[in-house]
């Protein structure tokens, strides 16, 4: 679903991504961890077109961003870690307004919306104006945003964050659902424990590269956690 080959990307002419190379398959949920400054933002908008990249291919279900950018944007869904919403829409404009941009039908969105907001316990609140919610509340109006139009590729910067536990667990639920359907999720989180319990396969970037990759019953077969790999491969590639 996710090919990413050989990116490369430099700011001021030093090279912060040197040369990543990362697959995520169909049905897959996919972690990509490491500390601040690592690399993890930065191809996270690469893959979503919202930064270009000096070298390197990108893939979205075998299309490339670069040669067919909006079929790849149409089929994909991307999270940042502090979405930007229209604060003057209510939230039914806003969901309308997301859903008139992938142009899905009047007849699936309102069963969607509904659906996703009252999972979400946003439903009774949809006719407010977005400046009067809360950060949790915002928080799951962006996430119902970003399932809407059912994308292939999820991709998350931190989506936990802002969610209290009801809506984390419905979070969770509903990246399932979306693999179990054959998409496919690629999020980048510091809760190492979430990662852990939630994704297939896991990715660790340091320094723009990538220092470790695999299955994540595979990287931990010793009874490590992520956690205890983390700082393992931290402290050993310094």
């Amino acid at each position: 679903m996710l090919d990413i080959r050989n990116l490369k990307k430099s700011y001021d002419k030093k090279e912060v991504l040197h040369g990543i190379n990362l697959v995520v398959e169909d049905g897959e949920i996919y972690g990509f961890v490491g500390h601040n400054g690592a690399g993890k933002t930065t191809t996270i908008k690469c893959v979503v077109g919202i930064q270009d990249y000096d070298d390197g291919e990108i893939y979205i279900d075998g299309v490339n961003i670069k040669d067919d950018p909006l079929r790849a944007k149409s089929i994909t869904a991307y999270l940042p870690d502090n979405p930007d919403l229209y604060e003057n829409l209510t939230g039914i404009q806003y969901l309308n307004f997301i859903c008139d941009i992938f142009k899905i039908d009047k007849n699936s969105r309102s069963a969607a919306i509904e659906t996703n907001a009252k999972e979400f316990e946003l439903f009774d609140v949809l006719g407010d104006q977005i400046k009067g919610y809360s950060h949790g509340m915002k928080q799951k109006l962006a996430v119902i945003s970003s399932l809407i139009h059912e994308p292939k590729l999820l991709v998350l910067d931190e989506p936990f964050v802002g969610l209290d536990p009801k809506a984390s667990f419905i979070m969770k639920n509903k990246l399932k659902e979306l693999c179990d359907k054959g998409g496919s999720v690629f999020f980048s989180s510091h809760v190492l424990e979430v990662v852990e319990n939630l994704c297939n396969k896991v990715a660790i970037i340091k320094d723009g590269n990538i220092i470790k990759q695999g299955i994540t019953e595979d990287l931990l077969s010793e009874g490590i956690s992520l956690e205890e790999l983390f700082l393992d491969l931290e402290n050993n590639n310094e």
